[in-house]
C-alpha cells in the first residue's frame, strides 16, 4: 500500500468516525425528547411544570408563525454577540497587559482571583443603576462574566509558552514587544481559540441573567414572564430556543477555529 492509499484510507476513517459521532449525537437527542414526551404523557413527571416536547414545539411554531418571537430572538442574539466579542477582546487585551509587566501581574493576581469567585449576579443591580435599565447594562453583564475567565486562561497560556522562543529572538536583538508578536501570541493561539468556545456559554449566561433583572424584551424576559404567569410551556420553549441558538453559535465558533488554525499554519 503506497502513501496515497494510506492517506485515502486515513481520510475514510476520519469520515466514518464523524458519521458515527453524528449518529450517536442524534440518537441521544431524539431519545431525550422521546423520554421527555413519554414521561409527560404517562405522568412520570408533572406536565404542568415540565410541559412536553409536543406542546413546546407547537408553541414555538405558533410564535414563529405570528412573528412575536423574532424581536425577542434578535434582541438576545444582539446582546449575546456583542458581549461575546467585547468579553473575548477585552480578556485578551488585559492578559497582554499582565504579560507585559510581571509586577503588574503580581499586583492584580489576588484581585482577579477574588473577582472571578464573586457571584456576578450580585453586580446586576449596580450595573442597572450605573448604566441604566437598557441594552448597555445587559451587555455589560455578559462582558463581566466572560472577561475574567478569558483573561486568566489567556494569561496562563502566555506564561506557558516555551521561554526558549523568546531567548532566541532576544539573541537576534528583538524587543519584548517583537517577542510577544512573533512568538508568544502565535504560540498561545490554540488556548485563545479554545477560550472562544467557553465564552459562547458564558456570554449566553450573562445576557440571560441580565434580561432576568432588567429587560422587557428578549428570551430571558420570556422565561421570567412565563414563571410569573405559570406558563411553563413558554419557559421550556424559550430554553429550547436558547439551546438551539447557542449550539449554532458554538458551531460557527468551531468554523472560525478551523479557519484560524488553517491560516496560522500557513
Amino acid at each position: 500500500m503506497n502513501d496515497r492509499q494510506l492517506f485515502e484510507s486515513y481520510q475514510r476513517g476520519l469520515k466514518r468516525e464523524k458519521k458515527i459521532i453524528l449518529v450517536w449525537q442524534l440518537t441521544i437527542l431524539i431519545s431525550f425528547f422521546a423520554l421527555w414526551e413519554a414521561a409527560s404523557r404517562f405522568y412520570w413527571i408533572d406536565p404542568l411544570l415540565f410541559s412536553s416536547p409536543s406542546r413546546v414545539f407547537q408553541l414555538i411554531i405558533s410564535r414563529f408563525a405570528n412573528g412575536t418571537i423574532f424581536t425577542h430572538i434578535q434582541i438576545t442574539l444582539f446582546e449575546t454577540i456583542i458581549g461575546f466579542i467585547i468579553g473575548t477582546i477585552g480578556g485578551i487585551l488585559i492578559a497582554t497587559m499582565l504579560w507585559s509587566s510581571a509586577r503588574f501581574a503580581k499586583v492584580m493576581d489576588p484581585y482577579l482571583v477574588v473577582f472571578n469567585a464573586m457571584p456576578k449576579v450580585a453586580l446586576g443591580p449596580i450595573l442597572i443603576v450605573a448604566l441604566g435599565p437598557g441594552y448597555l447594562s445587559i451587555i455589560a453583564m455578559g462582558f463581566i462574566i466572560s472577561v475574567i475567565v478569558t483573561t486568566l486562561v489567556v494569561f496562563s497560556a502566555f506564561n506557558e509558552v516555551d521561554p526558549n522562543y523568546e531567548k532566541v529572538l532576544r539573541s537576534f536583538g528583538a524587543t519584548r514587544w517583537q517577542c510577544f508578536r512573533e512568538a508568544i501570541f502565535p504560540a498561545a493561539m490554540p488556548a485563545m481559540i479554545s477560550t472562544l468556545k467557553v465564552n459562547v456559554g458564558l456570554s449566553w449566561v450573562g445576557v440571560i441573567v441580565g434580561e432576568y433583572l432588567v429587560s422587557k424584551q428578549g428570551l430571558g424576559y420570556l422565561i421570567i414572564y412565563g414563571f410569573q404567569v405559570f406558563d411553563f410551556t413558554l419557559v421550556m420553549a424559550s430554553l429550547v430556543i436558547i439551546a438551539i441558538l447557542a449550539a449554532i453559535m458554538y458551531k460557527l465558533v468551531e468554523k472560525l477555529e478551523k479557519w484560524l488554525i488553517k491560516n496560522r499554519n500557513i
